[in-house]
């Protein structure tokens, strides 16, 4: 009930930002647009909407993670966790109630995605409703990173970190521009050991109907978001002990 009520008042600080969710929430739609426009173009099949759009959903997670490590490094910066601190609240109490309202933001911006793929080309099937499940563990993951993140360095820093620097990881490590076979070498392998990458193929096998090859990426996306929210509840303890 203590982690429901911190959960509830977690989500009326990310609704009382309407412009950051709107941009974290669209940006990805102007992406579609803009490279459907660009495939329209070209001769060759370099964003297809088929592979383009799970993509596109994967790499708009990374907002998530800009808006779980900033409103946690907000409320660091002020005396609320230290009076919450004192309360019978436990470090997993804090870090659900901040996933908890993000979640179905992130979930959210996935079937808004798929959705306004449609008019652009986007094949119409039930396989839509197993990505947008699909794409759970990865959200999980991102807002955990940006939890993690949140507890570590202050407002200002999660903005470049979260907002620059983890956005355009996600983007070039996970193979939504391109094929990262194209590039081998120690860029794809790091690729490869990082969870970007198989989110991006698990939500186009998902969608394609290939749940085999879906099963064979889930397991390190799954890994990396325990291991994570892990990490997160630690740093928040250890970082709240010193306040």
């Amino acid at each position: 009930m203590r982690m429901m009520t911190f959960a509830k008042r977690c989500a009326k600080e990310i609704l009382r930002d309407p412009i950051n969710l709107g941009f974290g929430l669209g940006f990805p739609l102007v992406l579609l647009v803009l490279l459907s426009a660009i495939q329209a173009n070209i001769p060759v099949n370099l964003f297809e909407i088929n592979t383009l759009a799970p993509g596109i959903t994967v790499f708009g997670l990374s907002f998530m993670t800009l808006f779980s490590a900033t409103l946690i490094a907000k409320d660091r910066e002020s005396a609320l966790l230290q009076r919450l601190y004192t309360t019978p609240l436990t470090g997993i109490d804090f870090i659900l109630g901040y996933m908890l309202p993000i979640l179905p933001i992130a979930i959210g911006q996935t079937i808004i995605c798929y959705l306004f793929a449609i008019p652009l080309g986007l094949e119409v099937s039930v396989n839509i409703i197993y990505s947008v499940i699909g794409i759970i563990p990865m959200a999980i993951f991102n807002i955990a990173l940006g939890l993690l993140c949140g507890s570590i360095f202050g407002v200002k820093q999660v903005g470049g970190i979260c907002g620059a620097l983890l956005t355009n990881l996600s983007a070039w490590l996970s193979g939504v521009w391109f094929d990262l076979n194209l590039v081998g070498g120690v860029f794809e392998k790091i690729a490869n050991a990082l969870p970007f990458v198989h989110a991006v193929e698990m939500e186009k096998a998902l969608f394609s109907g290939d749940f085999g090859l879906a099963a064979t990426h889930i397991l390190p996306i799954v890994l990396y978001s325990v291991a994570i929210t892990v990490i997160a509840v630690f740093c928040f303890l250890r970082q709240m002990k010193k306040q």
